[in-house]
């Protein structure tokens, strides 16, 4: 690497947009439109939003039971008592270090670096030659000369029986051993709540404090004027109500918080490749042991604590344990790497010796939480919608109490019988407090009803619904928000390798020795010199492996996709990988590299010969040729006419969607390889007058599906875009394959252009021409980074794909980056929204259908919540101040808040996702949450439902024919009505509210099983209510004629609803009639 290294990772996207445990977000990064003139409540994008704004919107929303409604958004105190507590062991680890530097300079040190003074340990412990506190002690310290005591990594791979070549053995008894010994790669977890602490959360809401208060009073006073027996009731019946509201709320919010416990351990759980007895195997980072060898390469995160075996270039970003942004580079000199550090550059293999709670990642893991919430857009704007609604409601309810107080203390309230409640010097003071409470009771219930608490949490009910089912999807959820963001996502920019093909590659095409080889592996048509050439370019030139078991012919090959098809090929060709490999040895390397697209090795073989290999992208390599090998195995200089054929044959192999891979080589003086490390470490490994040894066309066919999912993105009003580092040719011709491109006519600029091209244009000129882009070859990482970032700046929601550790910017940039969970590198996953764990496309637009249904379903829930909230809230205002009485009391109003918060959040936050919701355009972030459809439903539902149970309420007596009843059952018989009415109605309601745009809505009712089963609940629920349970709601039974009256009133809101869709809405929202009134107001006042 060359000496500019550190200061390309510096200012490298990666360093800035590194996603570590410390990582603040910055307000620069946050979208400047947010900043000026936004409500507290408009925050279109929590990822990376300032502190200040969170902490805003917290304080300006009305909230009844804080520690319910904040329990899934970012604890800011704990985040900063976190930060604190990282800093606090980060310090101590450096404190440690520089105490050993001390001490070891102090007592000085001879000239093989060895201390005169070693510590020394017992306790060795089974068949090991080492004891677990050497091996912690060397690991935490950086203890090279405890190292060197040792005998080296060889000397300690010695001692815990490990090979570092063939890695431990790999059998259930050795791994059972090893963790005996020296601890499992583990770390204790904090434990998930309780049910306990669940229910006693819900307890903590302020209105049911006063309920439970007022219950109280309620049960002292009647007990002591109508005794035990019956004095009970009244109190009793509403202490009951809020405990079943309480024990509800619990068992809700629990399943939740199972639901995204089983997703974060999900999310912690990284698989990586060992070298377990000689060959390549994939382990979750939880089973390594002490003594495993690992290969890493860039992007990787380290597993463990280890010893480096062997590095070419490996530079670890160590910001996540020191909290230092620079990359340190790891050679025999700094031999040791930290557990949660990761790859920057190069790579390299090491040797485990320490894990879990041994290392320092494993302490710091284990004393901070795993988990500290994030709030998601919806959900901010939900407490705004439910602050508004509770305002209005807390409004309505101190009206309500005034007039009831007013009317009671006036001699204007009247019992059922017609008898005065309160009458001045003839009331006793007990019976006063009484009917005072009795009104309290129903103010401080409407306040119940009126705040929506739950509106918020159906977010996290639906999201936590929706990230379960996306688990099979193949999508693993990382961001709450991005699963709601995706649903507004206006383009996906999307990698080809593997997402859009299935990255199962083969060589299907050479050339070489200036002709095509066909078949690939026809050994007789490549001289000698050439072939052996060549399989040492393939053999050394890789971050690949081949094992081939014994007694088997079959080998077992890793690596990249790409690396495989080619070891593949050079199996094929005669290749012994092991045997190649140990006739020379890498001196230097210059790993793959994202901007280069290329990747080398200089080779000192075993006369002192170097040989400098490339292998990358076809023409790119080619242009460093001047020289080919003919069919004789001769070195011939290369031709214009030998130029063009060669650029001719890539040009067809791409037209053909094949990927094109040059492999060249050159001869190098060993007096020019650099004699030092210092030196070498900074050589620019020679790129020119290279000979070119073979061009190959991998193929990667299209994944099946594909076509479907990018038209079904299509309709839904979402641009798939393909941003891709291969060839152009190759792009266009899998663009035209998946219908990205439509036609031949549509691969014209700028739909089909380079990464270059674009890179090179003004900023005014990238914004008119990002729009228009639909397939971008030959890009790096940072044209993915310029594409989302213009694509933003028009006003797109942006998703984008990411596999490497260079997509990390882009990643973190878009609104939804999706990284590859196959293929993509930990940096990458880290940066990322959402994993997709099959690197399928077609997964990719699995997620924008649930982001869709997450909009939907709140939508849905909102609908049938103010439909109850409006009506209930005009009842019982319009009774209490014409009547002075309400016929919805206390336990009633609880029952409808149970049905309405938590059954009904549960029925419509989960509703799948259709069909429908794939053919219409994307939400935009800023649209109004209540729709005019929504609000015409509303209206529709609301009116309907107050009109006819105020006519009942006034006249109900009359119309049922209830005069020659006596007063008292007449008076109960008409309210139980109205309460079965009431419910029955929002039963029905329930059906209409799954499709407010659509005329059947009962179409797939019967798959959601959850669905049926809450209203079937309700309905029996609402029964047994009404037959035995009316000492406590203060109801009496029912005749089968007023069921079917209560039945037939809640049936109507089904043709009613459809009547209504039929009526058409301004496309404009009716918000904007408000506010536009509004300020031309405030305009003409000032």
């Amino acid at each position: 690497m060359s000496n500019g290294s550190g200061e390309e990772f510096k200012s490298s996207p990666y360093r800035r947009y590194k996603n570590d445990l410390e990582a603040s977000k910055s307000r620069r990064e946050f979208d400047e439109e947010e900043e000026e003139g936004s409500g507290p409540f408009d925050i279109v994008r929590t990822k990376s939003a300032p502190v200040d704004r969170l902490r805003r919107w917290r304080q300006a929303a009305l909230v009844l039971n804080a520690s319910r409604r904040f329990r899934y958004t970012l604890d800011l105190k704990k985040e900063e008592e976190r930060k604190q507590l990282i800093a606090k062991i980060r310090m101590h680890a450096q404190v440690i270090r520089a105490a050993v530097l001390f001490q070891a300079a102090g007592q000085g040190v001879n000239e093989q670096g060895v201390s005169k003074k070693l510590p020394s340990f017992q306790g060795h412990v089974g068949d090991f030659d080492v004891s677990l506190e050497e091996l912690v002690s060397m690991s935490r310290e950086h203890d090279l000369s405890l190292l060197e005591q040792q005998g080296g990594v060889k000397g300690v791979a010695d001692k815990i029986k490990s090979n570092l070549e063939k890695g431990v053995p790999g059998d259930e008894t050795d791994l059972i051993d090893r963790k005996l010994a020296f601890g499992s790669n583990t770390y204790p977890r904090k434990k998930g709540r309780s049910f306990w602490r669940f229910l006693w959360e819900a307890c903590r809401d302020t209105t049911l404090i006063i309920l439970m208060v007022a219950a109280a009073a309620s049960l002292a006073l009647g007990i002591k004027s109508e005794g035990i027996k019956q004095g009970w009731y009244d109190g009793g019946s509403i202490a009951l109500a809020v405990l079943i509201v309480i024990v509800f709320t619990a068992v809700s919010d629990y399943r939740q918080s199972l639901q995204f416990q089983n997703l974060n351990e999900e999310k912690q759980n990284i698989h990586m490749e060992v070298i377990r007895g000689g060959r390549r195997v994939n382990v979750s980072i939880f089973d390594m042991v002490v003594g495993d060898v690992v290969p890493l390469k860039i992007g990787d995160q380290v597993p463990a604590d280890g010893i480096l075996i062997t590095g070419h270039s490996l530079a670890l970003d160590e910001s996540s344990m020191t909290g230092e942004s620079k990359i340190v580079h790891k050679d025999p000199k700094s031999p040791f790497l930290m557990s949660g550090c990761k790859v920057a550059d190069g790579y390299g293999t090491m040797l485990v010796t320490s894990v879990g709670e041994n290392t320092e990642w494993g302490l710091l893991m284990a004393s901070i939480s795993e988990d500290n919430g994030e709030e998601t857009p919806l959900q901010v704007r939900l407490n705004g919608v439910a602050t508004f609604i509770g305002v209005v409601g807390l409004a309505v309810a101190v009206v309500v109490l005034i007039v009831l107080v007013i009317r009671f203390f006036t001699g204007h309230t009247k019992n059922p019988d017609g008898r005065v409640q309160f009458q001045a010097g003839k009331t006793g003071v007990s019976d006063a407090i009484d009917g005072f409470i009795k009104i309290f009771t129903v103010a401080v219930t409407i306040v119940v009803v009126a705040v929506p608490e739950g509106l918020p949490l159906a977010v996290t009910l639906t999201l936590a619904y929706s990230m379960r089912k996306m688990m099979a999807d193949k999508a693993l959820v990382r961001r709450l928000s991005a699963c709601e963001t995706m649903g507004s996502a206006t383009t996906i920019c999307s990698d080809k390798t593997g997402t859009l093909t299935l990255n199962e590659m083969t060589v299907v095409d050479v050339f070489a020795c200036g002709k095509k080889i066909e078949p690939p592996d026809n050994k007789s048509l490549l001289p000698p010199n050439v072939m052996s050439l060549l399989i040492e370019g393939i053999a050394q030139n890789t971050t690949g492996s081949v094992f081939v078991p014994e007694g088997s012919k079959t080998p077992e090959i890793s690596g990249s996709p790409t690396e495989k098809a080619i070891l593949q090929w050079g199996f094929n060709l005669g290749m012994d990988f092991d045997s190649v490999r140990s006739r020379s040895l890498i001196i230097h390397a210059f790993p793959f590299n994202s901007e280069k697209k290329r990747g080398g090795v200089a080779l000192k073989l075993s006369d002192s010969e170097v040989h400098v290999h490339w292998k990358g992208a076809a023409e790119m390599v080619l242009a460093s040729c001047t020289n080919y090998m003919d069919a004789n195995g001769c070195v011939a200089q290369m031709e214009e006419d030998k130029v063009s054929y060669f650029k001719k044959a890539i040009e067809d192999m791409a037209s053909g969607s094949l990927r094109c891979v040059a492999i060249a080589y050159r001869s190098y003086e060993m007096e020019k390889v650099p004699s030092n490390n210092v030196e070498m470490a900074n050589w620019q490994l020679p790129e020119e007058d290279l000979i070119l040894l073979a061009i190959v066309g991998i193929k990667d066919p299209c994944r099946s599906g594909v076509r479907e999912a990018v038209q079904l993105c299509v309709d839904a009003g979402v641009k798939v875009r393909m941003v891709t580092g291969d060839n152009l040719q190759t792009a266009k011709a899998i663009a035209l394959e998946c219908g990205i491109l439509r036609s031949n006519e549509d691969a014209t600029e700028p739909n089909l252009i380079e990464g270059k091209a674009f890179r090179a244009m003004s900023e005014s000129r990238k914004l008119e021409v990002a729009d228009k882009i639909l397939v971008m070859g030959r890009s790096s990482p940072n044209d993915k980074l310029l594409l989302v970032q213009a694509l933003r700046k028009k006003g797109h929601v942006v998703a984008v794909t990411g596999d490497g550790t260079n997509d990390a910017p882009a990643l973190h940039e878009a609104d939804i980056g999706l990284a590859m969970g196959i293929q993509g590198t930990e940096v990458a996953k880290e940066s990322s929204d959402i994993i997709i764990l099959d690197d399928n496309f077609a997964s990719v637009v699995k997620v924008v259908r649930w982001g869709r249904s997450v909009y939907a379903n709140i939508q849905k829930f909102i609908q049938f919540q103010l439909t109850v909230n409006v009506a209930a809230l005009i009842i019982n205002v319009v009774a209490a101040i014409s009547a002075g009485n309400v016929p919805l009391n206390a336990v009633q109003l609880l029952w409808v808040n149970l049905i309405m918060d938590t059954l009904g959040a549960l029925a419509l936050a989960t509703e799948p996702p259709t069909d429908h919701l794939m053919h219409r355009p994307p939400v935009g972030r800023r649209e109004p949450l209540i729709t005019n459809v929504m609000w015409r439903n509303l209206m529709i539902q609301a009116l309907y439902q107050v009109t006819v149970l105020l006519i009942l309420n006034f006249r109900g007596i009359s119309i049922l024919h209830l005069e020659h009843e006596r007063g008292d059952r007449a008076f109960k018989v008409k309210n139980t009505l109205i309460f079965n009415t009431f419910v029955l109605c929002q039963i029905f309601n329930e059906l209409n509210a799954r499709k407010p745009d659509e005329i059947n809505v009962w179409k797939g009712v019967t798959k959601n099983r959850l669905f049926m089963g809450i209203v079937g609940l309700t309905v029996v629920l609402q029964v047994v209510i009404i037959f035995f349970l009316g000492k406590f709601t203060s109801t009496v039974r029912l005749s089968w004629k007023l069921w079917l009256v209560s039945f037939v009133i809640g049936i109507i809101s089904w043709p009613l609803a459809i009547v209504g869709k039929l009526i058409p809405v301004p496309k404009r929202p009716f918000s904007e009639f408000f506010t536009k009134k509004i300020s031309k107001e405030r305009e003409s006042r000032g």
